[in-house]
Order: structure tokens, then sequence, then C-alpha cells
């Protein structure tokens, strides 16, 4: 067994590289920029940098990004940095060919923005912070959800047999829109 990557505190890392779906290459391969371990910036500069990477393609990085203020931030928005960060999951995973995964995660994500108490964080009842478009990104989940599960056999799928071929989604449908503010 090979031993893993440490950081200066012991904990395990990751350095391999990693392709534009977030899958591990062989070391010493070239992939795509990877997001810092210690990644820790605002929750609005972290909601721009992620929407970059959606709009690029990069839903696994951006999960990344949206994990690190999950982690990061104030435990009174843990559910919502959480949700977002499943949606981003989801979307890695209808990238992925993995329909299940995807509607596992973004049937979670969903339950997390729906129910992120925003009046107890501080912010208007109902209201998601950071000028998010809550009442969007949920519509454009359940959209997802609704392609997903016309895909025939999609609850087939179990360990050690073929995944079906991915989703027919047009990649354009899996950079939503964040906030409502950017266009």
């Amino acid at each position: 067994m090979s031993e893993r990557d440490r950081d200066e505190q012991g904990r395990a890392t990751n350095a391999r590289p990693r392709d534009r779906l977030g899958r591990p290459l062989p070391p010493g391969s070239p992939g795509v920029p990877r997001i810092p371990d210690d990644l820790d910036l605002a929750p609005a500069a972290a909601l721009d940098y992620a929407q970059q990477l959606l709009d690029q393609g990069l839903a696994f990085n951006a999960h990344e990004v949206l994990e690190s203020v999950w982690k990061n931030g104030p435990d009174t928005e843990r559910m919502l940095w959480q949700g977002l960060a499943q949606y981003a999951v989801g979307l890695t995973h209808i990238q992925r060919g993995n329909p299940k995964g995807a509607r596992t995660l973004l049937e979670r994500a969903v339950g997390r923005l729906r129910a992120f108490d925003s009046a107890a964080a501080g912010y208007p009842p109902g209201e998601l912070p950071y000028d998010l478009d809550g009442p969007g990104l949920i519509a454009h989940a359940e959209a997802l959800l609704t392609d997903l599960a016309a895909i025939p056999g999609n609850n087939d799928v179990a360990a050690g047999h073929k995944r079906p071929a991915p989703p027919d989604i047009d990649p354009s449908g899996l950079m939503p829109r964040l906030r409502r503010d950017i266009p």
C-alpha cells in the first residue's frame, strides 16, 4: 500500500492531479489546476469563483470552492453551503454519467436549500444571503431531477455493473446561475 500525502499537521491530502471532472489521474499526469486545500475566501468572492468554474464546466472544482466556505464559514450558514456544495457535486455526477449519484446529491441540495433558516442566520426570512437565487437554483435542480428520472434504468446501477451512458443533458444546462445579480 502506498503512503498518502500529508500536510504539516499530518492530515491526509491528495496531491494527485485530477481531470476536468475531478477524477484522480496517475501521478505526474497533466490535470486541471487544483483548488488549494486551505482556500479561505469571503462568501461573495467564493460565489464569484464558483460561478466562473461552473461556467467553464468545472463543477467538481466549484464544489471544492463552495465546500471551503462550508468548512470555514459561520455555523448558522453551514446548511446553506453544504447544499450549494452538494449541488455542484450533483452536477459533477451528471458530467461523469452517474445519474443515480446525481439524483441523490441534487435531492440533498434541494432539501438543504429549502431547510436553510435565513432568519436564524440573521437574514430576512425566506431569503438566501449573498443574492443567492434560491428559487432559481431549486427550479433548476428539480428540472435536472426530472430529466434524470426519465433515463431508462438509472435506478438499476449497482456495484460492479456497467453504468448507463451519460444522460442526454445539454452541458450548458449544467451551468446554473448561483446569484440573482450576475447575468
